[in-house]
């Protein structure tokens, strides 16, 4: 009998620690990062897919434009939970967190920009970066390196100057029909604050209408819209003249556009697939 209660309690001792194993194995499984989609929508009054050199658009101020080039550099984004923790996303690391949005490699009108080892969540809003930060800039070849040299590839850094074009819009406006040439190009030259020049880079918190489920499992795809409406026709009315259709740099007409494309993204939807 008591060899019988002896090996009934190994049993019991067992079966327990391999439960508390298994449940161990599973917390451990549970906690692993995953992955998350952004898609970039380029569009006019929240109507997508912006054609180059075909799409037109009529400001408030009755300017008709186009584009023939639309780029903009995202950077700094971060993820906030339910709980309102903050994920940074390689916060000022522009080799591993910045990404440039390019028209002309849009499919079906979206960009994709895919996101690595998240922590599993339930994200609520998510912060976006339009340009690069003065503090990214600022830290050199070492975390920046591999991005500078696909932003000179990608015409998103000066020529001239050292620095990066946050936004590069170029095409063609007018009072009838879009045909006089425009160039602006939105961005910041070497340090900001020892310059004592306007510092171009903005940031945006957007709420996301469904929660995006982080999970071993599951990529949250997020679908943001972005309205360059608001070029022109933002919180400042802006027009193109001549003294301002050949911008580049951080001119006053430079701060407007950069003060009204901050507020063009939206997000449009969440798919937890």
């Amino acid at each position: 009998m008591k060899i019988y209660k002896l090996l009934s309690l190994l049993f019991i001792t067992i079966i327990t620690l391999s439960s508390c194993s298994n449940s161990a194995d599973e917390d451990i499984q549970d906690d692993a990062t995953g992955n998350l989609q952004l898609k970039f929508e380029n569009g006019f009054n929240n109507l997508g897919d912006i054609v180059l050199n075909q799409t037109t658009q009529t400001s408030v101020n009755g300017q008709k434009h186009q584009f023939s080039i639309l780029k903009y550099i995202i950077s700094n984004i971060s993820l906030i939970d339910e709980n309102g923790a903050e994920f940074k996303y390689n916060y000022n690391n522009p080799d591993k967190g910045a990404f440039i949005i390019n028209q002309e490699e849009a499919k079906g009108g979206i960009v994709y920009v895919n996101l690595t080892e998240i922590p599993k969540g339930n994200y609520k809003k998510i912060k976006l970066g339009l340009g690069v930060s003065p503090t990214a800039y600022l830290i050199g070849q070492g975390g920046q390196g591999l991005f500078w040299e696909k932003a000179k590839q990608e015409g998103m850094a000066w020529s001239w100057a050292a620095g990066y074009i946050f936004t590069k819009l170029e095409g063609k406006y007018g009072t009838s029909s879009p045909d006089t040439e425009f160039m602006n190009h939105c961005g910041n030259m070497g340090d900001t604050t020892a310059n004592g020049t306007a510092d171009l880079y903005r940031e945006v918190v957007l709420d996301l209408p469904t929660t995006a489920r982080v999970h071993k499992d599951i990529t949250p795809s997020v679908h943001i819209l972005a309205d360059f409406n608001q070029y022109l026709s933002g919180n400042k009315a802006l027009t193109l003249d001549t003294n301002n259709n050949m911008a580049m740099g951080s001119s006053q007409h430079l701060v407007d556009v950069s003060n009204n494309l901050i507020n063009m993204f939206k997000v449009d939807h969440v798919h937890n697939d």
